[in-house]
């Protein structure tokens, strides 16, 4: 709320006569000051995830010196660990195809042989990675004998095998060096890398399309699945050199890349043994931006065990040859056919030179002895003369002077067309990401509830209970608070005819903060204690959404004055601010904990824990009936914080509860994330492990409820029943089945308050109010 919207607020709502006459909260200092407290929130958890990025640079560094300090039998068994442990970050999980081969592409119209001169031939190529998905581009052959070494060389994501191959335009000729390397005697595969062009991003069957870059159409769709983009390019090098390791004469291997492709370089040999040596050129330096960078290249929890020194670590000793040439230049970012369908936000810092010495640096002290990198430096831009001379001594091929430029004559009849091959490659990943959600409640199956049974009711709260610690510590992120004193502070807000409100703050963590609205019932008597109701609103929410009474606002409309509705009823009720408004400030919260390890959850959770420590304290509250009922992304919070923190006594999803994974992931219905501009909801590999039904099976045995309008867009009826079906069968096992419901009802998105009502009333034992009260 803006400083000025709120003094306004407060002078229509708060006579002084009536604030003079509110007494102070108990145990609460006053609270000074004209402040916009949700922009100072953001900030604030912007500071704390900047001081994350900080303490786990540092510790990574202590746990890897540590670790490479170890005797060399158990430095190489945790180091095989590691490479397991970055495999599965960046979704390289699936089992690639056997015996892969290189296949030709001809039609009866169109040949493989792309182009030839004397010394090498270039056809079109493809080859398997995964069930339904080939690597495709060109292979280069050198001509008179067997290879001297063989290479995949990556392009960057904007650029195409043929330019490399020097086919197409956009490469001087000392820069085309898949063409240099394999007329200095190497065989050469170049796959095509999914674009930054955003011409696919869509569903035509729907007249649905975005202006998300390919990279991140696939990025959101592979990471609620635990895959991702850079997994799925890695496997295709790692195809190509399954491919290299089964051909007759055995020649070194190696991988050479800029842009995009130097990250994917560095990714590869980082993983796999085989790769001799490895060229990463604009791309290797410090990651603690990584935030900042594409959102295609966001990973959970990477920078805990790996920044660039320590994946070059992996790759030693084998050759590592870092080349600090300027990254691309990514295009801006532009709005879609509805700016919600834009996508994210992210930029390639530019190069700084020293930052790459001091992680150049760190990779040496780490190798030691064991190390073969090399800094390199290129006048002439990237991937030019000096590092193609000195990949080639890394594989050791002989490393003359590159060959004189011999002109390819390219075949008219075999030119393929690159956009045509775009299509291809988005369309196979698409479709191998939507096989994997239909394959997803298999998934949850096998990770969650058949370990579970047969489980007896007296024993699921014991038995649930490692898989709440694992969705806490692994999947939201778990920040403590026991350090930093509540220091509660409050100050009058409201007088109505039948509660008052304060405006509350308390400390949670360094930088982090809770603010809110806590409504106080006039009927309190002293020594009494009275339930609790937490209200929770939605994206660009604020407190006073869940109480204002404007018939005409868009929040009255959305929330009906719920908070106030249940401190009329005579439940004590805080209405906390939610971190999230909808925009990339808010939305890049996300973003920056990830890297750490961590989600804005991790700060939501410990808000509230700092919340019901502070509501258990009031002397007038009961600190075992406190009840959680949150819409929209309030409902968000309800599948998630009282799944971790078992002081909420009874929840409410109202207008969010879903198929989870659905939701975020297909690309065959409108109402879902992918054709909206929540570009950080995706949560890494929940669809394989905690989907709503599953989240809500945590919850119990407490009372859990579901609200849903049959016309709220945010899902469908059928698939909220869907998913709902698991948690009702679950309560009638357990004999607990008058602790769950759902109630449909015939509306929009918005707070119903006709069921649930009923169900904070009975399951927080509070008696409801008769007819003329309501």
């Amino acid at each position: 709320m803006s400083s000025a919207f709120r003094s306004c607020f407060l002078f229509l709502l708060l006579p002084c006569a009536h604030a003079a006459a509110l007494a102070p909260l108990p145990g609460a200092a006053s609270l000074a000051g004209d402040r916009d407290f949700p922009a100072e929130m953001i900030a604030g958890i912007a500071r704390h995830f900047e001081g994350e990025t900080g303490a786990v640079a540092r510790s990574r560094v202590e746990a890897w010196r540590a670790l490479l300090s170890r005797p060399p039998v158990e430095r190489d068994v945790a180091l095989a660990e590691l490479r397991k442990k970055f495999a599965r970050t960046i979704g390289a999980v699936d089992p690639r195809v056997a015996n892969v081969e290189v296949e030709l592409l001809a039609t009866t119209e169109m040949p493989a042989l792309v182009a030839e001169n004397v010394r090498v031939r270039v056809f079109a190529v493809r080859w398997p990675v995964l069930e339904g998905v080939f690597a495709e581009g060109l292979m280069l052959e050198p001509l008179g004998g067997a290879p001297v070494a063989r290479v995949v060389a990556l392009p960057d994501a904007d650029q195409t095998p043929e330019m490399l191959a020097g086919l197409a335009p956009g490469l001087p000729a000392e820069r085309q060096f898949a063409l240099r390397l394999a007329e200095n005697g190497c065989l050469v595969l170049v796959p095509a890398l999914v674009s930054r062009e955003g011409d696919f991003s869509g569903n035509p069957r729907l007249g649905l399309r975005t202006s998300q870059p390919h990279r991140e159409w696939i990025y959101r769709q592979a990471f609620v699945l635990g895959r991702h983009i850079i997994g799925y390019e890695v496997q295709k090098i790692l195809a190509a050199v399954d491919w290299f390791a089964r051909r007759p004469a055995r020649a070194p291997i190696g991988v050479a890349g800029w842009g995009e492709g130097g990250l994917l370089a560095l990714h590869a040999a980082a993983l796999d043994p085989r790769i001799d040596a490895a060229l990463v050129s604009g791309y290797f330096g410090p990651r603690e931006r990584l935030w900042e960078e594409p959102i295609y290249r966001n990973l959970l929890g990477v920078l805990r065990d790996f920044g660039d020194a320590e994946l070059a670590r992996l790759v030693a000793p084998r050759a590592l040859l870092i080349e600090p040439a300027a990254p691309p230049e990514l295009p801006p970012r532009t709005p879609g056919p509805v700016d919600s369908y834009a996508g994210a936000p992210g930029r390639f810092a530019p190069i700084a030179h020293e930052g790459v010495r001091a992680e150049f640096q760190r990779a040496r002290d780490y190798a030691g002895r064991f190390g073969l990198a090399q800094l390199l430096t290129e006048p002439r831009g990237a991937l030019g003369v000096v590092a193609q001379l000195a990949l080639l001594r890394a594989l050791r091929a002989p490393a003359g002077p590159p060959a004189p430029v011999a002109a390819l004559v390219p075949n008219p009849s075999a030119l393929r067309h690159p956009v045509a091959r775009q299509e291809r490659t988005v369309r196979e990943l698409e479709r191998h990401a939507q096989r994997l959600l239909a394959l997803a409640p298999e998934a949850r199956d096998a990770f969650f509830w058949k370990p579970l049974a047969p489980i007896k009711p007296a024993a699921w709260p014991a038995a649930t209970r490692p898989l709440r610690e694992k969705f806490w510590k692994d999947y939201l992120g778990r920040i403590p608070i026991d350090r930093t004193p509540a220091n509660p502070r409050s100050r009058p807000l409201l007088d109505r005819p039948a509660w008052t409100g304060h405006e509350v703050q308390l400390d949670v963590a360094p930088d982090i903060f809770a603010w809110g609205y806590l409504l106080l019932p006039k009927n309190l008597r002293p020594g009494e204690h009275r339930p609790v109701v937490v209200v929770q609103h939605g994206v660009g929410g604020h407190p006073d959404s869940t109480i204002t009474e404007d018939p005409a606002s868009r929040a009255f409309q959305t929330y009906r004055a719920f908070g106030a509705r249940l401190a009329e009823r005579g439940f004590v009720v805080f209405a906390p601010q939610n971190p999230y408004f909808g925009d990339d400030p808010s939305r890049t919260l996300q973003r920056h904990a990830n890297p750490v390890g961590q989600t804005i959850f991790a700060v939501i959770v410990a808000q509230h824990q700092r919340i019901l420590e502070w509501l258990g304290a009031l002397p007038f509250v009961d600190s075992a009936r406190i009840g959680f009922y949150g819409l929209s992304y309030g409902g968000q919070t309800a599948m998630r914080v009282p799944v971790v923190l078992d002081n909420y006594a009874v929840t409410i999803c109202s207008g969010d509860f879903n198929e989870w994974t659905i939701k975020n992931v297909t690309t065959g219905w409108s109402f879902g994330y992918m054709f909206k501009g929540a570009y950080e909801r995706p949560d890494f590999d929940f669809g394989n492990t905690f989907g709503y039904g599953e989240l809500a099976a945590l919850i119990a045995p407490r009372p859990f409820m579901v609200e849903r309008g049959h016309h709220d867009n945010v899902g469908l009826d059928e698939f909220v029943a869907f998913e709902y079906a698991k948690v009702r069968r679950l309560y009638d096992r357990l004999g607990l089945a008058d602790r769950t419901a759902i109630e449909f009802f015939d509306g929009p998105h918005t707070i119903h308050g006709v069921g649930t009502f009923q169900f904070l009333h009975r399951h927080l034992d509070w008696p409801e109010p008769g007819p003329a009260a309501r």
